[in-house]
């Protein structure tokens, strides 16, 4: 077996061996010293995050320089997710994307005016011919911002393969300092079926105690049977408090590894197996995302490179044995962790629990439950293993388990409302309960009287009316003002209930291009767009909800 690993170890080491990544050919995409808030691979809701969170000093408007030679291949401009980005693909088939950005520069900037005027949105996705907007290394292309998903002002910054899979932009030479060795938060062992330790056959945390040389150490445990083991780590980069991710984890049992984890590389389409690679009950119930070190059935996970026997160990009766957990980050600092096991086999282990319900669901199997007036739709394979699952309504509400079982994609939830006019109905949708018990829209269907709504989330949910419309108000003038020094026209808009939808904004019967930021309700609309030519201009702003209540707001405002 220890021949097997090592011809395994050089068999892969050939093989990163053979691609020779380009050193110095991507720039730093700012002119501040590198501090993260995000590493690459890092542990997000659903999600490894697949760049770097460069911090920008908690300022906007920072210049954001391509990092190589190439053409703008894609602009997308979004409420959500990434907000304003833009992806250059280089010569060499590798792609950068930068994100979250406050506006781009020179030509891009005008080139994604005149379409989103063209088109009469600001939601875009476009995708320029190679000549139209070439870029050279250094350059300026945008500004950092706070656009999108940003919970702060920050520029997401990535390095992509010739098959968009995401790379760590560190394995390209771009450095940040860090002398801090990862962080251990807790280890846990996961005894499988037939197994236990200390005579228990539910997953148990382990006490850790660190040693003098920094590293740490378990108690040591009594056991028997199939084990894996589970770890809470981040690690912590200089000049920044946050916590990031670590770069690779490797386990050995008696010095033989078996099991490694590396976060160079990973694909979109993958990504989501976050929630089978963690222990998610425990992170929706705990809030520590705990890396599960071993392979479970519907885990694809490519950042999983060495396994032996799926990462599980087997201890026998009377048997001594030392399992470590070694912690890397990019610059190598390590933290280690030792696990001392002796094999003893205990009688009469109560099994592990296990709420037992009369919904039982097999993953690879299409599951239709009906219940009250609600009917649940659960596609093969939308759950990552045969699971209890408690289901029942009361009236108008769905209680669909407990959000600590991942769902990978998605469920279906209908409702039958027959029992509502069919007026009403047009002001109704499904929505998930938040702690309070407040709906929080889920983007809904109808077909007659059947309302239908997909989730990828176990909850509570119900159906919800909204029949208020949105509420609109200025935000920096007054009907009616002389704002001649205004750069910016600002308005408040706000739906409590099933969120905004829509919005078209005109002066003087004229289009004008209006930025939502759904962080702050504000839309804003730039002087600098010269639509404003009269003294007098006439404002009209139409504002739609999610089940189509609207807002019309019209003001008079002056310039000169």
């Amino acid at each position: 077996m220890r021949i097997f690993m090592l011809l395994f170890l050089l068999a892969s080491a050939l093989v990163q061996s053979q691609e020779q990544l380009p050193q110095n050919y991507f720039q730093n995409p700012l002119d501040i010293p590198l501090i993260l808030s995000g590493s690459f691979g890092e542990l997000r809701s659903n999600h490894f995050h697949s760049g770097l969170d460069i911090k920008t000093q908690q300022r906007r408007g920072l210049p954001v320089y391509a990092a190589a030679d190439g053409f703008v291949k894609r602009i997308k401009v979004a409420h959500y997710g990434y907000g304003k980005a833009l992806y250059i693909q280089h010569p060499n088939g590798y792609n950068t994307v930068y994100a979250h950005l406050q506006r781009y520069a020179g030509p891009i900037q005008e080139y994604v005016k005149e379409q989103q005027y063209a088109k009469e949105s600001f939601e875009i996705e476009l995708f320029p011919d190679s000549e139209v907007l070439a870029v050279k290394k250094g350059d300026i292309i945008a500004y950092s911002g706070n656009s999108g998903s940003s919970g702060g002002p920050h520029l997401h910054f990535e390095i992509r393969d010739a098959a968009s899979r995401p790379m760590n932009p560190m394995l390209f030479g771009i450095q940040v300092p860090d002398s801090k060795p990862p962080i251990i938060n807790s280890v846990y062992v996961y005894p499988q079926q037939g197994a236990h330790v200390n005579g228990s056959a539910n997953p148990t945390r382990l006490r850790l105690m660190l040693q003098q040389d920094g590293s740490y150490k378990t108690e040591a445990i009594e056991a028997s049977g199939t084990l894996g083991f589970g770890v809470s780590t981040n690690d912590q980069l200089d000049g920044a408090s946050n916590k990031n991710g670590a770069y690779t984890l490797q386990t050995t049992f008696n010095g033989v590894p078996t099991f490694g984890v590396q976060f160079d590389r990973f694909s979109f389409a993958e990504t989501r197996y976050l929630n089978r690679y963690i222990d998610y009950g425990h992170y929706r119930t705990d809030r520590e995302r705990v890396q599960k070190l071993f392979r479970e059935s519907n885990n694809p996970l490519s950042i999983i490179t060495q396994e032996l026997n799926s990462g599980y160990i087997d201890v026998a009766e009377t048997y001594n044995g030392m399992y470590t957990i070694e912690i890397t980050d990019f610059a190598n600092n390590k933290t280690t962790i030792t696990v001392p096991i002796t094999g003893k086999k205990e009688f009469n282990v109560p099994p592990a629990d296990r709420d037992e319900t009369n919904d039982y669901v097999y993953a690879d199997q299409s599951t239709a439950i009906t219940t009250g007036k609600f009917s649940v739709f659960i596609p093969s394979n939308a759950l990552y293993e045969d699971t209890f699952l408690n289901i029942n309504s009361k009236g108008d509400t769905l209680f669909l388990h407990e959000d600590v079982v991942p769902i990978h994609k998605n469920i279906s939830i209908s409702i039958d409302a027959s029992n509502y006019a069919s007026q009403d109905l047009d002001k109704m949708y499904i929505g998930r309960l938040n702690y309070r018990g407040q709906p929080y829209y889920t983007t809904t269907y109808r077909n007659g009287s059947k309302l239908t709504a997909k989730t990828r989330t176990f909850g509570n949910y119900a159906l919800a009316t909204d029949t208020s419309p949105p509420t609109v108000e200025a935000a920096n003038f007054k009907d009616g003002q002389w704002i001649s020094k205004h750069t910016t026209l600002q308005l408040k808009i706000e739906d409590d209930l099933s969120g905004i939808a829509s919005y078209r904004a005109t002066l003087n019967g004229a289009y004008i291009l209006t930025e939502y930021d759904y962080k702050t309700d504000l839309l804003t609309y730039y002087f600098s767009d010269n639509v404003v030519s009269d003294s007098e201009n006439n404002l009209k702003l139409i504002v739609l909800d999610n089940v189509g209540n609207s807002t019309t707001f019209e003001a008079t405002f002056f310039r000169k």
